[in-house]
């Protein structure tokens, strides 16, 4: 196997003589790349399997590597292989190094919007960006491995932001919980300050391999280096030219760091590239070479020329959307493709309701890459936190959840003595509230309200274990929701509308699980361990492959690759997007290399929407768009000149200008029919 690939994946695959950098273009077979390196360690070096470690980014990016080595290793030689992402190692790690941080083994995980629901309390405030805004200023400290008293705070925001810091640390100390930072930002710690818990990792992997390594923050690169300190033998793959992440903390720079950490540093660049032809690999190659670049790679295909990039202008967004969608309904007819052959790339998640209005009108088919999940609305989790507390009242983090949505005179403080509590005596908080000693800490007034609300929840756990002929989940179910009242919770906390429809989907959620318990013969308890498998299945099922057009941000397109692609809306202000103009300020004065710096991202995002295309590509940008019902005038983006295309013939106008929605029409079954 190792021998069908080209000679610069052939000399990644088979080169173990130090710390290695892989630069991989895009579509240059990276994933093929590690997946042969493991099968090499293992079948050709002796390496045992369960010394081996692959980290990535996404699940998906996990279970496809996984399922190419279960290919070429034998099952029994791959056994103990670890490819999983860094927040699963994380995990790992601090389940069997929790007694060092002072940690319960079975300490609680919580998502970001159970550690927002603790910094909304802490601030006392329901403006939703302003908690955003705190929680990612906290994540930023945290990727860059900043506790509280390291932070110098330059503004009264960031001297507020610091302050919850401190508080929200010591709320989840209190709660036994970490949060989805920690799972890397801890590891760090504790390696670098306990030499046994070190020594023992370090020894315990053998060989790693990173992928998409210039997506790591500060903390990530810093475990790498402890994690590979003893052995030195690593192998990280990435493409500073898809570098899109720095606004979640991740650093361009890590790559330039490697080779000064690493002064034997091996690096090979794979320039092949297997998805795209030469116009768009062509113009690809154009625009990224005017950022400045840590390593000038140039990528090339045998794929051949391909057709022309269209670049076509607009009248305005509702013009935009109808055209893309009657050239892509028009080459799904003509080219024999597929619906699934065709992505709408966009900058901001905004601009995918007019497409998917006009596609609804024209009837294509669509799924919209990235998209949130039912079981990923608060609404529903909020009702899936009371489930599985029933299941599981030592589930801490839907304890917190439940007995705080609505609230019920459980205040933030309560909960903190709680779980200062619960943690001497070594147990959930559920558990705590009927300990004899509860009340030295907890004031009996504070007390009533936690122990009517566990009363209630233990009633209910001891029915649902009750057969279907003695107890029926439905009459269960409708008892729960009675007691949350969340119908009125919604509309205190909601505009009418977005009130209805976020109870609209508790009804359906609420349905489903009736159904789904008479269709099984389940009790309520079977029904509720099953939640999280059945969100699993849920999300499985969305990422099935269907012959549907993708919509998707160019965010969530990296890593993605179809036959036919249609950027929209890439103009100026868009792509690049520049945000606040008090965000980056006047460019000539303070924010000068900032902005430089975020016209880079920009630029690198515009590379990979481009890279994603295989045969053809067209941009679309309008004359006019509306922002805050203001309608602005638009230029098209800087992006469209730096990519060199030099046939005029390229650059078209709104081919059915000026077209009633009737002529449109006419237009279009006249382009399905055309030869």
């Amino acid at each position: 196997m190792i021998n069908q690939l080209n000679p610069s994946q052939k000399e990644a695959a088979i080169y173990l003589d130090g710390p290695c950098l892989v630069l991989a273009g895009a579509g240059s077979g990276k994933t093929r790349v590690i997946t042969q390196k493991i099968a090499y360690l293992i079948n050709q070096c002796g390496y045992e399997a369960r010394s081996i470690v692959a980290l990535t980014f996404t699940n998906k990016a996990a279970k496809e590597m996984v399922e190419r080595v279960s290919q070429i290793v034998d099952k029994r030689l791959s056994k103990g292989l670890t490819v999983c992402t860094f927040h699963a190692l994380g995990v790992r790690f601090l389940r069997q190094e929790a007694k060092h941080l002072g940690l319960k083994e079975h300490f609680s995980i919580l998502d970001a919007t159970d550690a927002g629901q603790i910094i909304q309390e802490m601030v006392g405030t329901t403006d939703k960006i302003r908690i955003r805004i705190i929680q990612q200023q906290i994540s930023l400290w945290k990727n860059n491995l900043l506790e509280p008293d390291d932070i110098q705070p330059a503004t009264p925001d960031e001297k507020e932001a610091q302050r919850i810091y401190r508080n929200y640390e010591a709320t989840l100390k209190a709660y036994q919980s970490v949060d989805f930072d920690d799972l890397i930002r801890l590891p760090v710690l504790l390696m670098r300050h306990n030499e046994e818990v070190c020594d023992r990792w370090q020894k315990r992997i053998k060989y790693l391999l990173v992928d998409e390594y210039q997506d790591t923050n500060i903390c990530q690169y810093e475990w790498v280096k402890l994690l590979t300190a003893w052995h030195r033998r690593f192998t990280a793959v990435g493409d500073d030219d898809q570098a899109i992440y720095a606004w979640r903390g991740a650093t361009i720079e890590n790559l330039a760091k490697l080779t000064q950490d690493y002064t034997d540093l091996k690096i090979i660049k794979l320039e092949q590239n297997y998805r795209s032809v030469d116009t768009v690999l062509n113009a690809a190659n154009q625009v990224i070479a005017n950022n400045p670049n840590l390593f000038k790679k140039t990528l090339w295909s045998t794929l051949g020329k391909g057709e022309p990039i269209q670049v076509i202008s607009m009248e305005n967004e509702e013009a935009e959307a109808e055209t893309v969608g009657m050239r892509i309904s028009a080459a799904h007819f003509n080219k024999k493709a597929q619906w699934k052959d065709f992505a709408v790339l966009y900058r901001g998640n905004h601009q995918a309701r007019i497409i998917e209005k006009a596609f609804r009108q024209l009837r294509i088919p669509y799924t919209i890459s990235g998209g949130q999940s039912f079981f990923d609305k608060a609404e529903i989790r909020d009702i899936l936190a009371y489930l599985r507390l029933i299941a599981n009242n030592q589930d801490d983090p839907a304890f917190i959840r439940a007995v705080t949505t609505p609230k019920r005179g459980v205040g933030q403080t309560t909960l903190q003595h709680l779980g200062e509590f619960a943690v001497s005596k070594q147990c959930a908080l559920f558990e705590a509230i009927f300990h004899e000693n509860v009340d030295t800490v907890i004031q009996e007034r504070q007390l009533k309200p936690l122990r009517l609300f566990a009363d209630f929840i233990q009633d209910i756990q001891k029915r649902a274990h009750q057969a279907v002929e003695i107890q029926n989940p439905t009459v269960l179910l409708d008892e729960l929701m009675t007691y949350i009242r969340y119908e009125d919770f919604l509309y205190e906390h909601h505009d009418d509308r977005s009130a209805q429809n976020r109870w609209q989907n508790v009804l359906d959620l609420n349905e489903w699980l009736k159904r789904k318990a008479e269709e099984d013969d389940m009790r309520l308890i079977d029904l509720v361990q099953h939640i999280a498998l059945i969100t699993m299945l849920e999300r499985n099922e969305q990422e099935q492959e269907q012959d549907a057009v993708t919509l998707s941000t160019l965010h969530a397109s990296k890593g993605l690759e179809f036959p036919y692609v249609h950027m929209v809306g890439v103009e100026e202000g868009l792509l690049p997007h520049m945000g606040k103009e008090d965000e980056y300020g006047d460019p000539n004065k303070d924010n000068e290399e900032l902005y430089i710096q975020r016209i880079q991202e920009e630029r690198r995002l515009m590379y990979v929407g481009i890279t994603r295309a295989q045969y053809e590509l067209t941009l679309t940008w309008c004359k006019k768009r509306k922002r805050n019902r203001e309608e602005l005038n638009r230029e098209p983006s800087r992006f469209i000149a730096e990519m060199g295309l030099e046939d005029k013939q390229q650059r078209l106008s709104d081919p059915f200008k000026g077209m009633s929605a009737k002529e449109r029409l006419a237009q279009l079954k006249q382009m399905i029919q055309k030869p």
